[in-house]
C-alpha cells in the first residue's frame, strides 16, 4: 500500500515514499535506484525500523540524474559533479551547479595497469612511481589490481615527457610544484569571476532569466583563461630558457 499522501489539490506529498514508490515516481527500476544510491548519487533515506522512506529531495535528485544521463553524462561524471554540490541543494540549484561545473570537469577516468603505463612511456615498470602517482591523486588503486586514472589527459602529457628521457621521479617532483602554482592561478581567475559577475548575479537574487548569461560567461572563461595562462607561460618559458642557455654557455667559456 502506498504511504505517499495526496493533498486536496490532487498532488502527491512525496514525503514518505518507499523505494518501490520512488522508482515508479521517477520512471526508473528499483535496481537502478539502489545502484545510484550505492554510488552516492542519492542521499540516505529516512529510516523507520528497517524500511527507508524517501521525499522530494530524492525525487529531484533522481530526476536530475536521469536528465544528465539523457544528455550523455556518464555515471562517473555525474558522481563527480554531485559530490561537489551541497547535499541539501534544490533541484534548480543542482542544475545550475552542474552547468557551471561541466566545462571544467576533466575527461572521463580510464582503467589501466602499471605495466601498461610503463609500456606507454617506454620505460621499465616501477611500482614506486605508481605509489607517487597515487599520493599525488592522479591515479587510484582498484580492488582488482588495476589503476583508475583520474585525469587521462594530464597523465598522457606526463608519459610523453618521460618518453623524451626525463626520469619519472624528476617529472613527478616538478609536477607537484606545478600543481601548486596552477591551483593558485585557478583560484585567482575564479575569485575574479566570483567578485564580479557572480556577485552581481547573486545580489540580484539569481534570476532565472540571467542564468543563461552566467553559464555563457563561465563556459567562455575557461578557454580565455587558458589562453592567457599559456601566453604568459610562453613568455616566461622563453626568458627562463634564455637565462639557462646563457648560464650554460658562460660555463663552457670558462673551461
Amino acid at each position: 500500500m502506498s504511504t505517499a499522501q495526496v493533498d486536496p489539490a490532487g498532488e502527491s506529498d512525496e514525503s514518505d515514499l518507499t523505494v518501490d514508490e520512488l522508482a515508479a515516481r521517477v520512471g526508473l527500476t528499483v535496481r537502478n535506484v539502489r545502484a545510484y544510491a550505492a554510488r552516492g548519487l542519492l542521499p540516505p533515506p529516512r529510516m523507520v525500523g528497517r524500511t527507508g522512506y524517501y521525499g522530494r529531495e530524492h525525487v529531484a535528485r533522481l530526476l536530475l540524474v536521469r536528465e544528465m544521463l539523457a544528455e550523455g553524462y556518464s555515471l562517473a561524471m555525474i558522481e563527480r559533479t554531485l559530490s561537489s554540490a551541497p547535499p541539501t541543494a534544490s533541484s534548480a540549484t543542482l542544475a545550475l551547479h552542474r552547468a557551471l561545473l561541466a566545462p571544467w570537469l576533466p575527461p572521463e577516468p580510464e582503467l589501466t595497469t602499471g605495466e601498461e603505463l610503463a609500456a606507454r612511456a617506454g620505460v621499465p615498470e616501477q611500482p614506486e612511481v605508481v605509489d607517487q602517482l597515487v599520493e599525488l591523486g592522479l591515479v587510484e588503486r582498484q580492488d582488482d589490481g588495476r589503476l583508475r586514472v583520474l585525469d587521462p589527459a594530464l597523465l598522457m602529457a606526463g608519459l610523453q615527457v618521460v618518453a623524451l628521457g626525463v626520469p619519472p621521479s624528476a617529472l613527478i617532483a616538478a609536477q607537484t610544484q606545478v600543481n601548486e602554482h596552477v591551483r593558485a592561478l585557478a583560484r585567482t581567475y575564479v575569485q575574479m569571476f566570483v567578485d564580479t559577475r557572480w556577485r552581481e548575479f547573486v545580489d540580484a537574487g539569481a534570476p532565472a532569466e540571467r542564468r543563461a548569461e552566467i553559464l555563457a560567461t563561465v563556459t567562455r572563461l575557461q578557454p580565455v583563461a587558458a589562453q592567457a595562462v599559456l601566453a604568459a607561460f610562453r613568455t616566461e618559458m622563453a626568458a627562463e630558457v634564455a637565462a639557462a642557455v646563457e648560464a650554460a654557455l658562460s660555463q663552457l667559456g670558462d673551461e
